[in-house]
């Protein structure tokens, strides 16, 4: 598992794909990796996703470093859907100790949605090892910087909020990872799948610009 983990820290940047039907979850998530972001989360909230996490599992199942997972994972029924498939990671948007517990009885991570310390401490004694900040967008950067005060050895992954302006102020406040959703498919309907592999190629760049 530490391999999956090394991937994801590498690659950063998670691509958040709520696909409005198989086709385009797919479509999505193989835009999403030619353009550089390799962490793929297909959320449940695409119809049928978890044909759609299967195919990309099989798409990829020779290239280490793309990881599929997926999100919205609001049971552990949906947890066991996922996890059958060969997703590598399970996100949901809040904490859920049943799914922790699933989890770690099979060896998958799970990273919760938390809004709060409280919350946050509460994942990290369940064994979450990377914690999504949820909503990202409505807590701020600076959250996670003065929650790394008290707490300095937590992972914080934002989810909502992530943008090319503000990624780089992300990191720099301590963030291990980030949730890209809306922004990589925002100009689907308009110029197809070819712009979100060039919106993740400005995501991929603006980090390297900044290292």
């Amino acid at each position: 598992m530490s391999n999956i983990m090394n991937a994801m820290k590498e690659n950063y940047i998670f691509a958040v794909i709520r696909g409005k039907d198989e086709k385009d979850g797919y479509e999505i998530a193989k835009a999403s990796v030619a353009g550089g972001i390799k962490n793929i989360e297909l959320t449940f909230s695409t119809p049928n996703a978890t044909k759609v996490i299967k195919k990309v599992v099989e798409e990829y199942k020779n290239d280490e470093s793309v990881v599929v997972g997926a999100g919205t994972v609001m049971s552990v029924e949906t947890a066991k859907e996922a996890y059958d498939v060969g997703a590598e990671f399970l996100v949901s948007p809040h904490f859920d100790p049943e799914i922790a517990k699933f989890a770690r009885d099979n060896d998958i991570y799970y990273m919760p949605g938390c809004a709060t310390v409280t919350e946050i401490v509460t994942a990290m004694k369940a064994g979450c090892e990377i914690i999504k900040i949820f909503p990202g967008g409505q807590l701020g950067s600076g959250f996670i910087k003065d929650v790394h005060g008290p707490i300095p050895e937590v992972q914080l992954m934002p989810s909502g909020g992530v943008s090319l302006d503000n990624i780089v102020e992300w990191r720099s406040n301590g963030a291990v990872a980030v949730g890209v959703g809306s922004a990589l498919s925002r100009k689907v309907n308009s110029n197809g799948y070819e712009s979100v592999t060039e919106i993740a190629k400005q995501f991929v760049s603006t980090l390297k610009e900044e290292e």
